[in-house]
């Protein structure tokens, strides 16, 4: 039995869609399934069980990458294909099932609305899959023992990007001798171009206490060093959904991105979010998401020290 799972470009978009795929695996044990994704999000699927074939879609002009992708799976007759993407492909190709989801009819939140596609009563949690290798090179980058602070000061536009300053405060506010995490170690995580985001808050981090894995590990080895942190705070970002996925502590930090639509998941997740809303950001006659120009400024210190002590209590709640 063979399938094809067409998802997202966007890393974010990507992980998101793992519960909708985990759903599909428990549904048909023993289906052997090919992926297909951007670039940037097709790390998050190497460990998948029953992966058959990764094809890795590159954006061509005219969109003629999905003529490319239909000649790659033009060939065997499928039991499912799934396209999240919402093209024609699967209509091209011969399929005993289909499944194409159209964003634009369904509302709430992108997981809310891959249930309703999907026929499902219960949102499917994202999941993560790792190898071996993965848990095993995290165990040398974070031993076990004192308790890990894990931050995400970079994402991938300028106006959702909370300032250096207020992750170096808030890491000190943490893991001070009153934070919810005293003498905790701090790891740093951001991608391979976003070295220059990241270093002032590691330039000004103790050098004792901070693990510097920006640009270092590949994503399914950074979800494998997120599972062994106690906290994740971080601006909207993939790495951010892949921190909730793993099932950690994550605290998302929302302005100019809908935290309706794009919001950590899980019981284990929590936003905190500028005082301006989302709406008034984006409104702006002069708002462009290209800009340089942070949109964070409203959402203070204090405020994600406080939406963290509250996260961090009701995990403890929900452990017992």
């Amino acid at each position: 039995m063979k399938a094809l799972f067409v998802t997202s470009t966007r890393i974010g978009d990507a992980v998101l869609s793992t519960g909708i795929l985990a759903h599909l695996l428990r549904a048909r044990p023993g289906v052997r399934v090919t992926i297909a994704c951007g670039p940037a999000s097709a790390p998050l699927f190497e460990a998948v069980p029953g992966l058959d074939r990764l094809i890795v879609v590159t954006k061509r002009p005219y969109a003629t990458h999905w003529l490319d992708l239909w000649a790659k799976c033009a060939l065997p007759l499928w039991h499912l294909v799934v396209d999240l993407r919402g093209s024609a492909l699967a209509y091209f190709l011969r399929a005993r099932h289909r499944r194409v989801m159209r964003p634009a009819l369904y509302r709430g939140h992108q997981i809310e609305r891959l249930a309703r596609a999907f026929g499902l009563r219960e949102p499917p949690a994202p999941v993560i899959w790792t190898a071996p290798r993965h848990e095993e090179a995290a165990a040398e980058l974070i031993p076990r023992g004192t308790p890990v602070l894990a931050l995400g000061p970079t994402a991938n536009w300028a106006p959702k990007i909370w300032p250096a300053a207020n992750f170096i405060a808030l890491a000190e506010q943490l893991t001070g001798r009153d934070g919810i995490l005293p003498g905790a170690r701090i790891a740093v995580f951001g991608g391979p171009d976003e070295r220059a985001l990241a270093q002032p808050v590691i330039d000004a981090l103790p050098a004792d206490r901070c693990i510097d894995l920006v640009g270092k590990v590949d994503l399914l080895t950074a979800a494998a060093c997120l599972k062994r942190a106690a906290l994740f705070v971080g601006n909207d970002s993939g790495l951010m959904h892949i921190a909730a996925a793993t099932g950690i502590p994550t605290l998302g930090l929302f302005g100019p991105s809908p935290p309706a639509l794009y919001a950590p998941w899980g019981p284990r997740a929590a936003v905190a979010a500028t005082t301006i809303p989302y709406e008034t950001l984006v409104g702006a006659r002069d708002f462009d998401h290209r800009a340089t120009r942070c949109l964070m400024d409203s959402l203070t210190v204090d405020a994600v020290e406080q939406a963290a002590r509250a996260l961090m209590q009701r995990v403890a709640v929900l452990s017992q």
